[in-house]
C-alpha cells in the first residue's frame, strides 16, 4: 500500500479448482508501461525506494502475476495464489 497510487482495491479469492488455494489480488492505479515509457513510476524511485516486493511474494506463493486490470480501464492488477492450509 505504501507504494501503490490510489485507487488501491484489495479482492480474495478462494480458488474452485480444489487446490485449496486462495487468489489475492491488489489492484493499485499505477501507470501502465507503455512504449515511450517502459518503467514504472516505482522503478523511476532511487534503487533503495524499490524493488524488493516482487522478490517476495514470489518466494512466498505458489505463483505470482501482473496484469491489466480489464475491469478497469488504466489499473494494474498484481496477483498471487497461496495455499490456504
Amino acid at each position: 500500500v505504501t507504494h501503490a497510487l490510489p485507487p488501491v482495491i484489495l479482492h480474495l479469492h478462494a480458488l474452485t479448482n480444489g487446490s485449496g488455494q486462495v487468489r489475492v489480488h491488489v489492484t493499485d492505479g499505477g501507470p501502465q508501461p507503455t512504449p515511450t515509457t517502459p518503467a514504472s513510476w516505482a522503478a523511476a524511485r532511487p534503487t533503495d525506494e524499490h524493488g524488493r516486493g516482487a522478490t517476495i511474494i514470489s518466494a512466498l506463493t505458489d505463483h505470482d502475476g501482473t496484469d491489466p486490470d480489464p475491469d478497469l480501464d488504466g489499473l494494474i492488477d498484481h496477483w498471487a495464489d497461496l495455499s490456504a492450509a
